[in-house]
């Protein structure tokens, strides 16, 4: 099987540089030339394909080498870019930035592994001719890579864009002016989801007026056809209903992989979306709770009528996975501004914090006895989290992290019946889908 898309991953030379609006305008831009983009963003980052997905009708996937392997990379892209004219990748960090200090995952990683050619967003704000000395640097840094193009980020003036045009390092394929107005606001965990700034949307117009769209688009017609590995899992699949499983979806509870989902939809789950913020207590044998921003909906959520329907059915062996916001949302209480009554399903209390409690990638395992998902059965994810949560002496965790932080002492999946709540965004396997399903049959029965 081979996959043979044009295909370009836009990546830059640090965070902050404008990769972000720069990939969001591309894909907006050639979406207005009637192509099917297929969006995606490299590492674990749920908020930038909020606003692929918004302005390309087509859910962006996440390619994470460290959470996924490198087949697993091959596979989602493969998938998922079936019925698309072209692939546009958005990278994370900086272009060669990778976990631990590593190329692994790194923006730079997944072009490799998708043999993908490079546009390079450099950041001109106060430099002119000194640029091109970062170019050569990331041109040459690794040869397995092939920068194809720049383009060149807040320029100041049409002097400006002259002066650093007086030497071209690798092919200019953009000139885009300091553009104030289309900015996105940020909060604590990034920018804000898209459903909540149309400013990615509309920057579409500044790329057509700014970049040549046709030289980028034959710069992506120069990848290589893609060998991919070959995977049941990973072909659409009949199958015949096990359960249903109601995935917590509003604006309190938004961070989710759309693998994660199909996973649990191969396996046999129907999946019905529902919103704890709109007092939603639907017919389900088992929940997923995603994380978000519960902390900016505690009233409401505590208003609502879902936490004590999630409470009661939990309380009757409803198996419940609960990830970060969903963590803190089965918890007794939320502190933001004050105390806010929570699902009161774990024997702990969460709270918000000013400082960065957990960044980084998550390696662990349930133990045997774990209930829910008995037996050894590897978890891999990523975790990234302002608040911490306080537990009971003896409160017992699912989850045993080889490398990570979790809620305590390198424990998580505080767990409570049939529920588990984790700081760890999970990058579902298909064993893990399956359990969860095999849990949710079960407690029909």
């Amino acid at each position: 099987m081979k996959a043979d898309i044009p295909r370009i991953v836009i990546a830059g030379t640090h965070s902050g540089c404008g990769k972000t609006t720069i990939a969001s305008g591309l894909m907006a831009a050639l979406v207005a030339r009637g192509l099917e983009v297929q969006p995606f963003k490299t590492g674990p980052d749920f908020i930038d394909p909020s606003h692929h997905t918004l302005i390309c009708g087509r859910t962006s996937r996440n390619l994470d080498s460290c959470m996924m392997g490198e087949a697993g990379v091959l596979r989602t892209f493969a998938g998922a870019t079936t019925g698309a004219d072209i692939a546009v990748i958005e990278g994370a960090m900086g272009m060669f930035d990778g976990t631990g200090g590593t190329d692994t995952a790194s923006a730079a990683h997944v072009a490799r592994i998708l043999r993908a050619p490079v546009v390079l967003v450099v950041d001109a704000h106060a430099v002119s001719r000194s640029i091109h000395a970062t170019i050569r640097g990331f041109r040459d840094f690794d040869p397995r890579v092939t920068v194809a193009g720049i383009i060149y980020n807040r320029i100041g003036s049409d002097r400006h864009r002259a002066m650093i045009a007086q030497e071209e390092i690798v092919p200019a394929l953009g000139w885009v002016l300091r553009q104030q107005e289309c900015e996105v606001k940020s909060r604590h965990l990034g920018l804000v989801m898209a459903h909540e700034s149309p400013a990615m949307k509309a920057f579409g117009r500044v790329i057509r007026e700014s970049c040549d769209l046709d030289r980028i688009l034959a710069v992506a017609g120069t990848a290589r056809p893609l060998p991919v590995p070959g995977s049941a899992a990973a072909k659409p699949q009949p199958s015949h209903r096990r359960a249903v499983i109601g995935v917590a979806r509003d604006e309190a509870f938004c961070f989710y992989y759309q693998d994660n989902i199909d996973r649990l939809a191969r396996a046999g789950a129907e999946i019905l979306y529902f919103s704890p913020l709109a007092d939603a207590a639907p017919e389900m044998d088992a929940a997923y709770l995603g994380g978000g921003y519960p902390e900016l909906h505690a009233a409401a959520l505590e208003r609502s009528r879902c936490r004590t329907f999630l409470h009661e059915r939990i309380s009757r062996g409803m198996p419940v996975y609960a990830e970060c916001g969903g963590l803190m949302y089965l918890c007794r209480s939320l502190k933001t501004d004050r105390s806010y009554a929570m699902a009161d399903v774990l024997p702990a209390r969460a709270e918000m914090t000013q400082k960065l409690q957990a960044l980084g990638y998550v390696h662990g395992s349930f133990a045997t006895g774990s209930g829910l998902w008995a037996g050894k059965l590897a978890v891999h994810g990523h975790e990234f989290h302002y608040s911490r949560v306080e537990c009971d002496n003896d409160a017992r965790f699912a989850l045993r992290l080889g490398q990570g932080k979790g809620i305590r002492d390198g424990h998580d999946g505080l767990t409570e019946h049939a529920a588990i709540g984790a700081y760890t965004h999970a990058y579902f396997t298909d064993a893990f889908a399956r359990r969860f399903v095999d849990a949710a049959a079960a407690s029909l029965r």
